[in-house]
């Protein structure tokens, strides 16, 4: 496996496959790696030629006073299950090769961003201003420099699927964005990085997102169809929970996020949030 630290090098290596009639798949990451992003891997490797993955813990998406200091790194052990996951070639640039030297203010006024509209700003762009601004840039800057074919992302974070499929599709880049199912641990506990925060007590705390989803997908399937009564459900199981807090709990349209008032009449996808002692944590299901 190839590593690849600029923007530059990894194009390079991308366009030398395409001259060759390769396909190329990316997988962006911010490392920490699990059994999630491997199945990423996995399914680039699939139906890709080639594939390239990103690990860049990006500070444009965190806001003043999220984890971005404490966001777990390990740099040599990501790039170890990578290899061994089949990955062709990791792009790990640093702030410096994605935002340029010098030390300027990545938030401020005079830097170019991506701005996603209203789909950004609910849900978790409503928890965290910003924060999709970011990764939209981010992404955008990562399809410029490996120029994937396709570019696979986990449905754990639904909302930046969506934000992301908006984004290429308007911004003609090209690429198809593949989403990709949701792995889980045995007891329902969706796979995420920041689950290394949580306590032996948290973590079982933690399930109770995946019980409030199941709680929904159980009503859906007694033929509940007023996503009101869904949602209090759904929210009474989040704050029966011990050390958690509940932020959301909304069944929405699954292409808007638009509230849905009965369901029935479109798809539609159950979302979570809540703090579970320190650690925010996401889930979603489709209904």
């Amino acid at each position: 496996m190839q590593v690849y630290e600029t923007p530059g090098a990894v194009r390079r290596a991308s366009e030398g496959w395409r001259a060759e009639g390769l396909s190329v798949g990316l997988v962006p990451t911010m490392g920490a790696l699990h059994e999630g992003h491997l199945s990423l891997v996995e399914r680039a490797a699939a139906g890709c030629d080639r594939v390239v993955a990103s690990v860049f813990v990006n500070p444009t998406q965190f806001g003043a006073g999220e984890d971005f200091e404490r966001y777990p790194r390990d740099l040599k052990r990501d790039a170890g299950m990578l290899s061994a996951a089949g990955c062709d070639a990791l792009f790990a640039p640093d702030v410096g090769a994605m935002y340029g030297a010098g030390g300027t203010d990545l938030l401020s006024g005079e830097r170019t961003f991506v701005e996603v509209g209203r789909l950004g700003e609910v849900f978790e762009g409503a928890a965290r201003p910003g924060h999709f601004r970011g990764v939209a840039t981010v992404v955008a800057m990562l399809l410029l420099a490996a120029r994937p074919h396709r570019a696979y992302f986990g449905e754990k974070d639904y909302q930046q699927l969506l934000v992301l499929k908006k984004m290429v599709r308007e911004l003609h880049f090209g690429v198809e964005v593949v989403g990709c199912p949701i792995v889980r641990e045995p007891d329902g506990l969706a796979l995420s990085s920041r689950n290394a925060y949580l306590s032996s007590e948290e973590r079982e705390a933690a399930t109770a997102l995946f019980r409030a989803l199941e709680t929904g997908r159980s009503l859906y399937r007694d033929g509940v169809r007023k996503t009101e009564e869904i949602e209090a459900a759904m929210m009474e199981v989040l704050r029966a929970g011990s050390l958690v807090r509940p932020d959301y709990a909304a069944v929405v349209d699954a292409e808007s996020l638009a509230p849905l008032e009965r369901l029935g009449e479109s798809e539609a996808r159950a979302l979570v949030a809540a703090t579970v002692g320190r650690t925010r944590l996401i889930d979603n299901a489709a209904l």
